[in-house]
């Protein structure tokens, strides 16, 4: 340690102190004062460091850091102002040994034993946070926060009787009861109670709640434990008595009303039950005329002609109300073909003259009439719309009525751009869904459901516009700024979808990197956690948290953006040309032409960059001039996205999703093919292979397993420069298919197998023309056959577009398929030209 005169001591401590208030200015001055007389102080060196480092400049702070640890090695603040440079700069391996090396200087620091153990909880090292935890125990064992801490590492370490004891040994040493108003202590309690449970003990922790129950604050989770107690012990009167407790404070969450049925030893599946049950959901809907769960629930379980009756009666119910809400509502039961059926013909009944101006006891005149009508025609609007009753045409019939005889209604102009959506007319929808969002400007809902159909029909710039009417567009960066500072995840990957129909690979890729960033946010998030739901005692929503972040890249946002991102870097990988933005208009060019338009665009794009980069040192400049205390917000350096394009190594780029997809999502058949393809590029012949058993594995049937199997055995049987351990592990493990099997013979057999389905017979060709069983025409030939085909979906025709990608058909080829899926599809805009 570097003496300091006391003058200098209190400067050092001011340095500090600007620091912790970010008067980065002043901290500075402060540091350079210090400087000046002692140039080589390695603590005022660090703390330097750190203000740079806040004011946004990381590497010169590294360098300065590095310095100070030369100058005072045995200095346990210039190792832990590394550890924080190394924390801000997400290495927290790093971080956590420069933080050990602290502490060994600084045994007793609780400054540092915090920090290291917030990042050992961050790393999920678990052993190593309770090591830490018991240390600032035992510093500080006054302090309830760092027992519960304890407890909690012990826990989620997966020793529950340690964690218990724990909060045991500190309820011990109590002089007196807590107050009923601690909250600490309420929390703490029925956490410990969730850990006895844990531990299989319901007896136990059922008489532990009973002792806590009267002065715990949490009274709805104390009454939902006691009941899940009581039913797991087989208790069924006191579980029965308990959700009756917990239905009258909240009538309509059907979890109790699942809990009462067991409570009551009724089954859905036992037919001696269904009237007892009927009965049950009869008296809550007695008790209260609004109550809409009692009403709703039997349709789940009753059958034929007690169906048809409770439905007559439930529907008839919402449609006098007018609830816009009734389709959502049921069409859960429309899994079961026969509840549809009946829902079907019960609806369209109610549009005979008798039922449209009254119901059969006249209770529905005048105004309830209007409203009744309007309710039977959106109900059977949306029912031909939902996907296990489409019927377009029938649905367009019933929104037209409806907008004849209401046709300011946001919600009727929004459910007929729906309609066009599902017939595949994305601009009609794009321009019915914007009438629908000029009938009420100041409706966000319609607003973002405006935005996200023009982001179907590739109106990237419309759908932006559209959202600026709710953003904050002072922000920097506009509309979209405010969108990735609101973590707008749905407009993002909208967004990112429509520049990969537009083939802007760039941009596309642009918008994916920002779903994976903020997932990474959200994971940097839960740091700050770690303290704080300590220090506050909410002990149960901490470790679900935890639990929950565990799982954080399972998220359908991200499972989504990682599958398209990985099939743009898969397409980079095999065609680099394709990084250029323009790519889909050199496309239709010829090979000289191509070549000039290409160099052209070079030169402009070299030109653009240079401008931008002039521009970036000026607002730079400009910024570091007048940024004072605030912190500065980074520059965007790759704006269009066009150096994610531009890598020269797809396919390690795409691991950054890849990894997390076949982690989190193993269960997701697209995901694994994608990892096959990336594997088999890269030459990693066993993480291949792993993909090829893991997709087989959830669908055995599916098309593209069956073109990688076959690609697999060939791949495999071409290998001969290969470690002998691979091929041992590739011969024992690959039994899909018979090292020896006729690959040819083998696809007739499955084409043969799977002849009615357009998808199969599609992987089937393409794996004709690989094997050279077909020429590249007669493939085409083929595919362009199967549109005549009944069965094919639109979702299947346009695959056929990406084989004649993959096969590199010929524009005329391309355009000839495309024709005859527009003639097949004439309101569809799947097929025509951009």
């Amino acid at each position: 340690m570097q003496p300091l005169g006391s003058k200098e001591n209190t400067l050092f401590r001011s340095v500090v102190k600007f620091y912790e208030s970010k008067q980065y200015k002043k901290g500075l001055k402060a540091a350079e004062q210090i400087l000046r007389k002692h140039p080589n102080h390695g603590d005022t060196q660090a703390m330097k460091a750190l203000i740079l480092n806040s004011q946004g400049h990381p590497e010169e702070a590294f360098a300065l850091a590095k310095v100070a640890l030369k100058n005072d090695m045995k200095s346990h603040v210039c190792w832990h102002v590394y550890g924080i440079l190394w924390r801000s700069a997400k290495n927290y391996e790093e971080a956590i040994k420069a933080y050990k090396f602290a502490l060994r200087i600084e045994p007793d620091s609780q400054n540092i034993l915090r920090d290291l153990a917030l990042l050992q909880m961050q790393m999920r090292d678990y052993q190593g946070y309770i090591q830490s935890r018991q240390l600032m125990m035992k510093a500080r064992p006054q302090l309830r926060q760092n027992w519960t801490a304890l407890a909690v590492s012990h826990h989620l370490a997966g020793d529950l009787k340690a964690a218990e004891q724990i909060l045991v040994t500190y309820e011990n040493t109590l002089k007196s009861p807590p107050p009923k108003t601690d909250i600490e202590h309420s929390e703490a309690v029925l956490y410990k109670n969730t850990i006895i449970a844990e531990l299989g003990e319901t007896e136990r922790a059922l008489k532990h709640l009973n002792s806590i129950k009267k002065n715990n604050l949490d009274r709805t989770a104390v009454l939902e434990y006691r009941a899940n107690y009581l039913l797991d012990l087989d208790r069924k009167e006191e579980a029965e008595k308990a959700y009756r407790v917990l239905i009258e404070r909240n009538n309509e969450y059907r979890a109790y009303y699942e809990g009462l049925e067991k409570a009551l030893g009724l089954e859905r599946s036992n037919e001696a039950d269904i009237e007892k049950l009927r009965a049950l959901y009869d008296s809550f809907a007695e008790k209260n005329t609004r109550l809409d769960s009692a009403r709703r629930i039997p349709l789940d379980f009753l059958q034929g002609d007690a169906f048809k009756s409770a439905a007559d009666e439930y529907l008839q119910r919402m449609f006098k109300k007018g609830v816009p809400s009734t389709f959502p509502n049921i069409k859960a039961l429309y899994a079961v073909p026969a509840k549809r059926e009946t829902i079907e013909s019960l609806v369209l009944s109610y549009t005979s003259e008798k039922k449209m101006n009254g119901s059969t006891n006249g209770e529905v005149n005048g105004d309830d009439s209007d409203r009744f009508d309007q309710s039977v025609l959106y109900f059977l609007a949306q029912h031909y719309n939902y996907h296990l009753s489409r019927h377009t045409e029938k649905a367009m019939e019933y929104i037209d009525r409806l907008l004849e005889l209401n046709p300011k209604s946001v919600d009727y102009h929004q459910t007929k751009a729906r309609i066009w959506k599902h017939i595949g007319n994305t601009k009609k929808a794009s321009e019915a869904i914007s009438h629908a969002r000029e009938l009420d400007e100041k409706d966000r809902y319609i607003n973002t459901k405006c935005a996200k159909y023009q982001l179907r029909n590739n109106e990237n710039e419309n759908a932006l516009t559209t959202m600026s009417k709710f953003t904050r567009n002072d922000t920097v960066g506009g509309p979209l700024g405010d969108l990735h500072d609101m973590q707008c995840m749905w407009f993002l990957t909208e967004d990112g979808d429509a520049y990969v129909r537009q083939c802007d690979y760039g941009l596309a890729l642009k918008r994916f990197h920002s779903i994976a960033d903020i997932f990474e946010v959200w994971y940097e998030d839960q740091f700050d956690f770690h303290s704080f739901s300590i220090r506050k005692g909410q002990i149960r929503a901490y470790v679900d948290m935890i639990r929950w972040e565990d799982h954080l890249r399972d998220h359908p946002f991200f499972t989504r953006a990682a599958i398209s991102a990985v099939k743009i870097y898969l397409k980079l990988a095999d065609n680099p040309e394709l990084s250029n933005p323009n790519a889909k208009t050199l496309e239709n060019l010829d090979p000289t032409e191509r070549k000039k338009a290409q160099k052209k665009a070079k030169r402009e794009q070299e030109k653009r960059e240079k401008e931008e980069a002039d521009k970036k040192a000026a607002a730079a400049k400009k910024a570091t001039a007048s940024s004072g205390d605030s912190e500065v917000k980074k520059e965007d350096p790759d704006p269009k996205g066009l150096q994610l394009a531009q890598t020269k190594e797809p396919l390690e780029a795409s691991l950054k999703f890849l990894a997390p997809l076949l982690e989190f999502s193993p269960k997701n058949i697209e995901a694994q093919n994608l990892g096959f393809e990336v594997h088999l590029r890269r030459k990693k012949y066993l993480l291949a292979l792993k993909c090829l058993l893991a997709a087989a594995a959830i669908d055995p049937d599916h098309p593209k397993l069956h073109e990688q199997i076959v690609r697999f055995r060939q791949a495999a049987n071409g290998l001969s420069e290969i470690p002998p351990q691979v091929d041992a592990v590739i011969k024992s493990d690959f039994t899909l298919i018979p090292a020896d099997a006729n690959l040819k013979s083998y696809n007739t057999e499955w084409q043969t197998k799977h002849s009615e389905s357009s998808p199969h017979l599609q992987s089937a060709y393409h794996i004709q023309y690989l094997l050279g069983e077909i020429s590249k025409s007669q493939a085409e030939s083929e595919l362009q056959r199967l549109l005549d085909s009944s069965s094919i979906s639109i979702e299947d025709a346009l695959r056929g577009l990406d084989y004649l990608d993959e096969w590199k058909s010929d524009r005329q080829t391309k355009d000839a398929y495309q024709e005859k899926g527009a003639a097949k599809w004439p309101e569809s805009t799947a097929f025509q030209k951009q």
